[in-house]
């Protein structure tokens, strides 16, 4: 049976974990450490944190890479009891800021703030004040992927947190047995809530890389001997299209989250989980354990499954998808917004997720689509509005908007539509090296006209596909 601790807060709860395994290993793979030293580096770093003017309560937004040291600082912010935002770096700066805004934090830590915080050696965590921390302090703000706007920051609590990685534990029968890897980027809640968190409050090693690689991946789960995988549906595809079987041989990957059957019957990989959920719902609401026996339908990653017993859900007649809490904290707390938060919810506590999905039976799951128009390139969301901006003011485009095809490997490709007489695609091209990779147009579509509502104006994207193209003009 799997068992997870269950401390007032994180902190606590993390702290008991290396008093209990202290051999229990965390990091990047190729930086791992103990858990106890992790805690004692974070608690010295904290200790700076504290001693340069910080207070517990004030929030941190932390902007870098995945690496141990990521791990060490999120630690230390746990420990002293500073609420911290989980940023992604890869985003442009005047991007970070509008959505830092409305956080307002005390404290930025950049690659260079945090080497500034860094210490060799080590503290004991006792008397840091984030050991003290209340189940329903905030913790953190994880930001969605801003697809209708600029990203927003979801307020979480410690029993939050508690409440997923307990439903995730059992769902993955994970057990202080088990080596998990999480190869994705620390700032969502897939890798950090499902990988990080629930490994560490179960009591199993805690693993992720810098980056993801499809070359080394199985090299990596073979070398680590690794048990439990925590994807999603980018790199699940990547590892299909590019690897074999005899790449993975020799792994003892037990069970995964994100259900696909040819994944598991290429990989020999015993059993999967498929969930629906996100950040503002719990994390996760809703999950369903598969056995690579069972008969698996092609669409498992979408099968929800029975939710939570401490989440309520229903799906209207138009397919839209509500969840609503039956214990506090099961869900994210609200939105922060510059007039303080938005709890996002209606009168009655439901939360529209924006998301269309089927009931099957009474307590069964099934998710069809994102309700909001959306591109989604080697897993991350382009935020749309944040592109076609800084696409603007380009001379002699009329008109212009962003929507996506199908990618020759995985995923999807950014397609740019532009209304003009004469195609500018140097100024096109200059404007367009300026963004992250994932938000750059892979195509520029020439079109007569973009296909508009005729009550709003607003750009009705997925006709695009079927407006005539005068001419492309391939960008990769």
């Amino acid at each position: 049976m799997t068992t997870t601790t269950h401390p007032a807060n994180l902190a606590r709860a993390i702290t008991a974990q290396a008093a209990a395994r202290p051999g229990l290993r965390l990091g990047a793979i190729d930086e791992q450490v103990t858990l106890r030293d992790a805690l004692g580096f974070a608690a010295s770093r904290a200790r700076v944190l504290l001693d340069s003017g910080l207070r517990p309560g004030q929030r941190v937004a932390m902007v870098d890479s995945t690496s141990t040291d990521y791990l060490v600082t999120w630690l230390a912010c746990l420990l002293a009891g500073t609420p911290v935002a989980l940023v992604n770096p890869t985003y442009p700066a005047d991007l970070i800021g509008r959505m830092l805004e409305p956080l307002g934090p005390d404290r930025v830590l950049s690659p260079e703030a945090i080497a500034q915080a860094r210490t060799t050696g080590m503290a004991e965590p006792d008397g840091l004040p984030g050991l003290d921390a209340g189940p329903f302090d905030v913790v953190s703000y994880l930001h969605t992927s801003g697809t209708t706007g600029p990203p927003k920051f979801c307020i979480q609590t410690h029993d939050y947190f508690r409440r997923m990685a307990t439903a995730m534990a059992q769902a993955l029968d994970l057990t202080p047995n088990d080596r998990v890897l999480a190869p994705l980027p620390l700032f969502h809640i897939n890798p950090m809530g499902y990988g990080i968190v629930t490994a560490l409050l179960t009591g199993a090693d805690a693993l992720t890389v810098p980056k993801f690689s499809a070359r080394r991946f199985w090299p990596w789960v073979v070398s680590e001997q690794v048990t439990v995988l925590i994807l999603h549906a980018p790199p699940v595809e990547i590892l299909k299209r590019t690897t074999t079987g005899a790449d993975a041989a020799g792994h003892r990957v037990r069970t995964m989250f994100y259900a696909d059957a040819e994944f598991l019957h290429r990989f020999a990989i015993p059993a999967a989980v498929s969930g629906y959920g996100s950040t503002e719902a719990g994390g996760v609401s809703h999950l369903r354990r598969w056995l690579a026996t069972d008969d698996i339908p092609a669409d498992a990653s979408r099968h929800g499954g029975p939710g939570r017993a401490d989440i309520e859900w229903r799906v209207d007649p138009d397919g839209t998808i509500f969840v609503r809490e039956r214990e506090h904290a099961a869900l994210f707390g609200g939105y922060v917004t510059a007039g303080g938060h938005n709890v996002a919810r209606d009168a009655d506590g439901w939360f529209d997720t924006a998301d269309i999905g089927r009931a099957d039976g009474p307590d069964y799951l099934v998710f069809l689509e994102r309700r909001a128009e959306s591109i989604r390139v080697k897993g991350e969301f382009v935020p749309i509005p944040f592109v076609e901006n800084h696409l603007a003011g380009i001379p002699d485009i009329a008109d212009h908007a962003l929507w996506k095809r199908r990618g020759e490997l995985v995923d999807e490709e950014v397609v740019l539509y532009v209304v003009a007489d004469s195609l500018p695609l140097d100024e096109i091209k200059q404007r367009i090296a300026e963004l992250p990779a994932f938000m750059r147009p892979a195509a520029v579509a020439q079109v007569a006209a973009l296909p508009r509502d005729a009550a709003a104006g607003k750009v009705q994207r997925r006709l695009l596909t079927e407006q005539p193209v005068l001419s492309w003009s391939e960008l990769g």
